[in-house]
């Protein structure tokens, strides 16, 4: 399951420096590797004490993690929803995101120059949040001239899109994204269709210095009232910090400079855990002697897709999920005292798997 989040920001925002630290697998675990597929895209492990414990009790041969991906998405400059300086380049590759990393730079260094001569994350975020409702506002006109001669012959779907079109307008002409609207599921649906990059989920980060990592600053705090109401996530980072993090050489080194500076993992653990939140992602285990392993799905998945990710034979030919609870097996500390206490769960293709399940499937093709 590839699915991508975008870093976006504008120069001098700390926007490389966060993806070369992202591209170190130093600064993300002791363990597992980083691999960069092109300059620009990293499938980045995903952080889990959870594989830790299961090793630790399974012993098996090997533990595999789960991904994500990253994208470094080329600068943005006014005018870009016009195809202005790297503007076509840069909605093209945001489009292909599922979610969007927003970097606002949120300290001051008179030796980095800010591309529009000050520090100001809300202009910041407001000079990028444009061009993008532009380009939404673009793809939007289009769909309702298009429209316009379908609802004519009273397709049920059409008028809804076209409702739906209107109320998307007037939100992007008064400068709101598209993900401020509120729809029903079945709205949601139809408004997926259209592929609005406003719609995409959001994570703001904050690039703060050494001296507001721990308690942020008034840039932070402009930052979270200027979101509070796009129901986005707010994380603060310090992009140089975790950049010195990522020289250190070995675990032991990395873990003492955390310690002096008060924190217990490095930030870009946070990043990514929550980056995977954002996907509204879940992960489940499969564990056995011969490998410990993570997989990743949507939430709501149920039990028959959810094994499908395995191999597409397992949906196929589905006949029944054993499933442990992670805390259970953890607690009692093998598959046979779980089902010695009752509770080996037995599901069959209506389970709603959660997160932290420890599957067994059971197939026949």
């Amino acid at each position: 399951m590839a699915l991508k989040c975008g870093i976006v920001g504008l120069p001098n925002v700390g926007k490389s420096t966060l993806f070369n630290c992202l591209s170190n697998a130093k600064a993300q675990s002791a363990n597992f590797p980083f691999c960069t597929i092109e300059p620009n895209l990293g499938t980045i492990t995903v952080p889990d004490p959870r594989l830790e414990k299961l090793e630790e009790i399974v012993n098996p041969e090997r533990v595999v993690p789960t991904t994500i991906e990253i994208v470094d998405i080329a600068g943005l400059v006014k005018g870009a929803h016009k195809g202005e300086g790297l503007g076509n380049k840069f909605l093209a590759n945001i489009r292909e995101t599922d979610a969007i990393i927003h970097v606002l730079r949120c300290f001051d260094d008179g030796n980095i120059v800010h591309v529009d001569g000050s520090v100001d994350p809300i202009r910041d975020k407001e000079i990028i949040d444009i061009e993008l409702q532009l380009k939404d506002l673009e793809t939007v006109e289009k769909q309702i001239q298009s429209l316009a001669r379908v609802v004519k012959s009273g397709d049920k779907e059409a008028v809804k899109t076209l409702e739906l079109s209107e109320r998307l307008k007037v939100a992007l002409e008064a400068g709101k994204s598209a993900r401020t609207v509120e729809f029903d599921e079945e709205e949601a649906k139809l408004v997926a269709k259209m592929q609005l990059i406003t719609m995409k989920p959001v994570l703001y980060l904050c690039n703060v210095d050494e001296a507001s990592l721990r308690t942020g600053n008034q840039y932070v705090d402009a930052v979270k009232d200027a979101v509070k109401d796009e129901h986005a996530e707010v994380l603060v980072l310090g992009a140089k910090i975790e950049s010195d993090i990522a020289e250190l050489e070995s675990y032991e080194e990395r873990q003492m400079f955390l310690e002096d500076l008060g924190i217990e993992e490095p930030g870009v653990n946070r990043l990514i855990r929550s980056a995977y939140k954002l996907l509204n992602l879940d992960t489940y285990f499969t564990a056995g002697v011969k490998e410990v392993r993570a997989w990743t799905i949507k939430k709501g998945t149920k039990a028959p897709q959810a094994a499908a990710v395995i191999h597409t034979d397992f949906e196929k030919g589905f006949i029944r999920a054993e499933v442990m609870k992670y805390k259970d097996f953890t607690e009692l500390g093998s598959e046979a005292a779980v089902k010695e206490a009752g509770k080996l769960g037995v599901e069959g293709k209506e389970y709603v798997v959660e997160d932290g399940d420890i599957m067994h499937f059971r197939f026949n093709v």
